[in-house]
């Protein structure tokens, strides 16, 4: 997760003091960059000047591209480690300050429970000053933003599938790859991105070293919360004649098998079928790889096309990455639990509200 610089240390910390300048009985002054401790050296990267209220603060700053809960630790301990080699006799109650282009949402709550300050080129500034309290909370910088966002789509989407799948397991970058069906360099990507919110623990090191997901809940979280920007996949809606909704889904996976489609049936029959929750499904809907045998398969089920009143909706997938972990039951392929799930959350009705049982019954976490 590679995000672009955009703006220099000058420009960042010249923001900040913009922004306090505007806050009621608050005024700033841009000391200077990298000020040097006792012994000549640099303890942080920029000193402002703050009088909040009659009282006077210095901030020492720590200019950062970008901070994500990994990096939050170093920072704290940064902090801590030169504030005894800063000549306190030249200043009044010194307040630790983080400046970022951006800086993620778990990393500003870690910042907020250590009562460190911050402010991140998006506007969002957090200054607990002794009688005074300043907390301003906005949207992510749009880099920021679309950096996490790539994260949960294509074929990184398919790696954070395969973590949650085996999360309780160890593996390496290779096997990692190869379950996932990317390329060791996605995975990789992937990976780097994850340590950076603290979701992952490692041992090993070089081509030996593994990973474990020590925060599947956290990933899926995270993951839900990216569906909202996420656009849903495009589907086909069909009307089987002739078919009962309880039957309805056997015949479609016998006909499909037949006719060597790949296939995974998801939503609100999938969920049924693991754990019942509905009174009855109406409607079967499944994802499949596309080709003309697939074609085929449809015509030979007699389906025709509809815009309401569909009992049958078709996702095509256009790779077998689509279709990773999708399960044989009860001569049925069902599509992973964890995509039954994102696409219950994506679908109509009291889908969502299956959702939440589903992921509690079946997923766990």
């Amino acid at each position: 997760m590679v995000l672009k610089s955009s703006l220099s240390e000058h420009q960042l910390v010249g923001q900040l003091v913009d922004v306090l300048r505007e806050l009621p009985e608050v005024h700033a002054e841009f000391e200077r960059l990298e000020p040097e401790g006792q012994g000549g050296d640099r303890v942080h990267d920029a000193e402002v000047d703050l009088n909040v209220t009659g009282k006077t603060f210095v901030l020492h700053i720590e200019v950062k591209k970008s901070v994500f809960p990994r990096d939050v630790r170093q920072v704290i301990w940064q902090f801590r480690e030169t504030s005894h080699r800063w000549p306190q006799a030249r200043v009044n109650d010194p307040l630790y300050f983080l400046v970022a282009e951006s800086i993620s949402t778990g990393a500003k709550e870690l910042l907020r429970n250590e009562r460190v300050g911050y402010y991140d080129s998006g506007g969002s500034l957090y200054l607990p000053a002794p009688g005074a309290y300043f907390y301003i909370d906005k949207p992510p910088p749009k880099n920021l933003a679309k950096s996490v966002r790539s994260l949960f789509t294509g074929r990184r989407a398919q790696v954070l599938h395969s973590l949650l799948i085996q999360h309780q397991d160890w593996f390496g970058v290779t096997g990692l790859a190869k379950h996932a069906m990317v390329s060791p360099a996605t995975a990789s990507q992937v990976l780097t991105g994850l340590e950076r919110f603290d979701w992952m623990a490692s041992r090993g090191k070089g081509p030996s070293k593994e990973r474990h997901l020590r925060e599947p809940t956290a990933l899926l979280d995270a993951w839900v919360k990216q569906l909202a920007t996420i656009r849903p996949p495009t589907m086909r809606r069909y009307y089987v004649p002739a078919a009962k909704p309880d039957t309805l889904m056997n015949w479609v996976g016998e006909v499909f098998d037949a006719h060597g489609v790949e296939y995974a049936i998801s939503h609100e029959a999938a969920a049924q079928r693991y754990t019942p929750f509905l009174s009855n499904v109406s409607q079967v809907r499944a994802r499949l790889l596309a080709g003309s045998n697939a074609d085929t398969a449809i015509g030979d089920l007699g389906a025709r096309v509809v815009n309401e009143g569909a009992n049958l909706a078709i996702i095509e997938a256009k790779s077998p990455g689509e279709l990773l972990f999708r399960e044989r039951i009860d001569d049925l392929w069902m599509a992973s639990p964890i995509q039954i799930y994102l696409d219950l959350l994506q679908g109509e009705g009291r889908s969502k509200e299956m959702a939440e049982h589903f992921r509690k019954e079946r997923i766990g976490f």
